[in-house]
């Protein structure tokens, strides 16, 4: 069902198809983090295609129990700033903080995740998130190669952001030490902010070559 009735327009979500390159993208699929267990991130296909295909999943040890009970191939659970091995490199649980003011604490834990493997990119991934100390931290001390942003400023009908407004993405896109991948844009109702308006924020910063928005359907190679 929508998200948000009266600040946003209601439409059911998602409200884009998957993209006709998705399953190609899917296949390629090795390992599932989870930053959280809201349906927008994991849904009953989601589970279905996590479970169906037996692929090892890492997240929060505050989500493990539920993740097992649906029948997931937990193979890996971590606390908040806790570095673990993970695939010969390291992988830490990043806090996060999903909502500026009260709305925070009825959105639950949420976590990022900062990766960090041999020969590769290290990568900081935001999650549901506002900026924070901790989020200040990360890119400022662990100097992720490239970071994914979740953008969308989504908000309910009631209450401030759930994720970072404007300037707080203005903010993260200026201290990020490298390339910056944005992400929850225009697929769910209670997200404002569009791709155009980003564009057009980090046009005005002077940081367009620094951020990559990408279309339904993109897909990148790092190295």
């Amino acid at each position: 069902p929508p998200f948000a009735f009266f600040r946003h327009k209601p439409k059911k979500n998602p409200f884009v198809p998957l993209p006709d390159n998705a399953e190609q993208l899917l296949n390629k699929v090795t390992h599932a983090l989870i930053t959280h267990l809201h349906p927008d991130h994991l849904d009953a296909k989601g589970y279905a295609f996590l479970k169906g295909r037996n692929i090892p999943v890492i997240g929060s040890k505050q989500d493990e129990k539920k993740l097992r009970k649906k029948g997931l191939n937990v193979v890996l659970t971590i606390n908040y700033d806790e570095p673990i091995e993970f695939l010969e490199g390291k992988l830490i649980g990043i806090p996060a903080k999903h909502g500026y003011g009260f709305i925070a604490k009825l959105m639950g834990h949420v976590m990022g995740f900062y990766l960090e493997l041999e020969n590769e990119p290290s990568i900081y991934i935001s999650s549901d998130t506002i900026y924070t100390k901790d989020v200040d931290r990360t890119l400022r001390n662990l100097n992720p190669n490239l970071t994914v942003l979740a953008a969308g400023s989504a908000q309910f009908d009631l209450g401030g952001p759930l994720l970072m407004n404007i300037q707080d993405i203005r903010r993260f896109i200026s201290l990020s030490p490298g390339k910056v991948y944005a992400n929850h844009l225009e697929a769910v109702n209670h997200c404002p902010t569009t791709r155009a308006k980003l564009k057009k924020e980090v046009a005005e910063l002077g940081l367009g070559d620094k951020v990559i928005i990408p279309q339904d359907g993109d897909s990148f190679e790092v190295n």
